[in-house]
């Protein structure tokens, strides 16, 4: 699923991106301020960020530098009204990706966007593995040996954290955001029917690896036999 984190606080800019991103088929999550993409950076793997300069509570270039510390490498395109070349230089510098002037064309933005979607982010393989298990987000399935299985895209996303997680715990919040996004209204129940169908696929391709209920802390892949 190609969902990405837009960083825009002018509310009237950010509706026009995301309706744009999302008439191509980009599912968009949007913050307004730099703390608040930080921490939903943590929570879920987004294939891309489109990333305002002008934010509040620092430059958006902050939040990219601290991205790129912290070894994340997760494709960016930067925003901004400054169009001087030292200002894209500095961008470049920061770790964008890409560099677009406001205003811009929503047919380049969403160009652009796609263009970054085809790059895999430096910290993610194309087909991340744990143990037996092998996942492919472009074909949407999951792999075990020879036996392979498709999944829902929300499945998908909520074995992408799990995966990257590599055996520690996710809060329910955490895998609930990956697999419908910040803004998207969740049954309370969707998760639990998430992962009990997860639950059945993993067994029918044979992994050992399991999900586990980590009791009032959240869930993790474990494999059989190692101690939940």
């Amino acid at each position: 699923m190609n969902r990405i984190l837009l960083v825009e606080d002018h509310e009237r800019l950010a509706q026009l991106i995301s309706q744009g991103l999302a008439n191509a088929g980009i599912a968009v999550d949007v913050v307004d301020r730099v703390s608040a993409a930080w921490a939903a950076l943590q929570q879920i793997p987004y294939r891309a960020l489109v990333l305002d300069r002008g934010l509040p509570g620092g430059d958006g270039l902050e939040l990219l530098k601290r991205l790129r510390d912290a070894d994340l490498g997760t494709p960016c395109l930067v925003l901004t009204a400054r169009d001087a070349l030292h200002d894209r230089v500095e961008g470049l510098e920061a770790g964008a990706d890409d560099y677009l002037a406001k205003p811009f064309a929503m047919d380049e933005m969403v160009a652009r966007v796609r263009a970054l979607l085809r790059r895999p982010a430096q910290s993610r393989t194309l087909a991340p593995r744990l143990g037996d298990l092998q996942l492919h987000p472009d074909a949407g399935t999951l792999g075990c040996g020879d036996e392979s299985v498709t999944l829902a895209a929300a499945e998908m996303q909520i074995m992408l954290l799990l995966v990257e997680k590599a055996g520690e715990t996710v809060r329910r919040g955490a895998l609930e955001a990956a697999g419908w996004g910040l803004d998207e209204a969740v049954t309370p129940n969707a998760l639990d029917v998430a992962l009990h169908r997860l639950r059945r696929k993993l067994g029918a391709v044979g992994s050992r690896q399991r999900i586990v209920n980590v009791r009032n802390l959240g869930y993790a892949l474990r494999e059989s036999g190692v101690d939940e």
